[in-house]
């Protein structure tokens, strides 16, 4: 079974159990799949999902960050409730051990020299971990490695 597959029976099974702000979450998530599927005329793949899932959680933690400024724990905590939804489509995420060796292995496989090679690592890395790791954390790791 396929992720967009597994999400639909979520949904299913969200509404029979009345989980409303679940079927909220799972509701909007097929709803950017569909979106997409129409803006680009495609279907999207369990990569393309795991891509959309990823903006999505992206989008829930800078609002989180925003209505935390704000004073807003009300919509904080219905933020929080989402991102927690969706990370659950998300692969197993890497250590940072693992992210750490993955680093090594694309800096020797580019020949990357210093700093002005971060953006060919990266873009190495970026198939390699999409899902798997928080790309922010890869970025950093990434810098502190090519700054040697």
């Amino acid at each position: 079974m396929g992720l967009r597959e597994q999400i639909t029976e979520d949904m299913k099974s969200a509404m029979r159990a009345k989980e409303v702000a679940r079927l909220g979450t799972i509701r909007l998530l097929l709803a950017a799949i569909k979106q997409r599927e129409v803006d680009e005329r495609i279907v999207v793949d369990d990569a393309g999902v795991i891509a959309l899932v990823e903006k999505l959680i992206k989008q829930r933690k800078d609002s989180i960050s925003q209505f935390e400024k704000a004073g807003r724990t009300d919509l904080v905590d219905i933020e929080a409730a989402e991102l927690i939804v969706l990370q659950g489509y998300l692969p197993a995420q890497l250590s940072e051990a693992e992210i750490a060796m993955a680093v090594e292995k694309a800096i020797t496989a580019v020949n990357a020299s210093g700093p002005q090679d971060m953006g060919k690592v990266i873009g190495s890395l970026k198939a390699q971990l999409a899902g798997k790791a928080d790309m922010g954390i890869v970025s950093g790791l990434v810098k502190a490695a090519l700054a040697k």
